[in-house]
């Protein structure tokens, strides 16, 4: 088989179990007919194992990523894992808020995209509501899981749901909130497809009956158990005590209802997971505010301003690696060799 036949390619790939995004190989063969380089190959790597995060006892600190670009830049700053949030991809995608307006197929398709480019860093994803009742959950998680991503994070509020630091918020029923969490954990095909789920019990019926679900949440097979917005540290600290030998996730938002703590005083607590989901959208809608408010004013951008150069940037998101330098007759043998290892890897 010539692989400069692209069609072939991707039928050949399309039919191989492969390690990585299948897809990455059809598109890149696609379009260049040439030879992979180092950071493709990187990016082909297997990725950090979450299980193998959560055996740590350290608590895991992951920043929160709304497109592929700030995951790639997340996993360049050397995190082990990075938290796709559902509130920054709206707004990214939609420039709208996070009231329920993404479709599951939209989130997923984010999801592929961003656990290409946060590898070799973990993913974990916002999965909202599930989009619907239990098929639509089991629906997603094999979605997520097919994508790359290792940790579904799953809520019980109803649809359409909001940000959970937003005001009036409402809850499903109890037992269809577990019933839910069950799906999802038996639509899984790994176990090393983690289920993070989270109730927003504690906005609208208390502590006690978020602690209630949690629970329930737990006994029908949440890997991760997500209490979502304590008000007080004695709480979080209650929490941390109730479920004490449980993976359990704090969610630090910036002017939010949860004291806002550093990852070292959360490990101390007992959390295993400390997810900081919108910091660095924070900041860049500041940055973008002010840049554009700049270059109205200047009409252009003063030298002055920070800023990456426009090789650097090029370099940060791999064009130095990807940029074909081959002749035609190489990309035979070094796609040959790119899907023989990934296929020995395989088994």
């Amino acid at each position: 088989m010539r692989f400069d036949d692209s069609r072939k390619l991707s039928i050949f790939v399309s039919n191989t179990d492969l390690s990585c995004n299948k897809n990455y190989f059809c598109d890149y063969f696609w379009i260049q007919n040439g030879i992979l380089k180092d950071s493709a190959m990187r990016n082909c790597s297997q990725p950090t194992s979450f299980r193998d995060l959560l055996r740590s006892g350290k608590t895991i600190l992951a920043p929160g990523a709304f497109d592929a670009l700030s995951a790639r830049f997340a996993a360049r700053a050397g995190f082990d894992a990075v938290y796709m949030t559902g509130f920054g991809v709206s707004g990214s995608v939609l420039g709208m808020p996070d009231i329920g307006l993404m479709t599951a197929t939209e989130m997923a398709d984010r999801a592929r995209a961003m656990a290409d480019a946060t590898r070799p860093a973990a993913l974990i994803a916002d999965g909202d509501n599930g989009h619907g009742g239990t098929l639509n959950v089991e629906r997603l998680v094999r979605l997520y899981e097919a994508s790359g991503v290792q940790c579904i994070q799953l809520e019980d509020q109803v649809f359409p749901k909001r940000c959970g630091h937003m005001g009036s918020k409402q809850v499903i029923d109890r037992t269809e909130a577990r019933d839910k969490v069950a799906a999802a954990v038996d639509a899984r095909r790994s176990d090393d497809f983690h289920i993070i789920a989270r109730t927003d019990a504690r906005a609208v019926e208390g502590l006690d009956e978020a602690v209630r679900r949690g629970e329930e949440f737990l006994a029908a097979g949440a890997d991760l158990l997500f209490i979502e917005a304590p008000q007080s540290l004695s709480e979080m600290e209650e929490i941390a005590t109730h479920f004490a030998g449980h993976h359990l996730v704090a969610n630090m938002v910036e002017d939010g209802k949860t004291p806002y703590l550093s990852v070292d005083q959360l490990n101390a607590m007992g959390y295993v997971l400390a997810l900081y989901p919108v910091s660095a959208l924070l900041a860049t809608a500041r940055l973008l505010e002010r840049v554009y408010s700049i270059v109205k004013e200047n009409g252009r951008l003063p030298h002055e301003i920070p800023r990456m150069s426009f090789s650097e940037y090029n370099t940060a998101i791999g064009l130095d690696d990807l940029l074909p330098t081959a002749i035609d007759d190489g990309a035979e043998p070094v796609a040959r060799k790119i899907i023989s290892d990934s296929l020995r890897q395989n088994g």
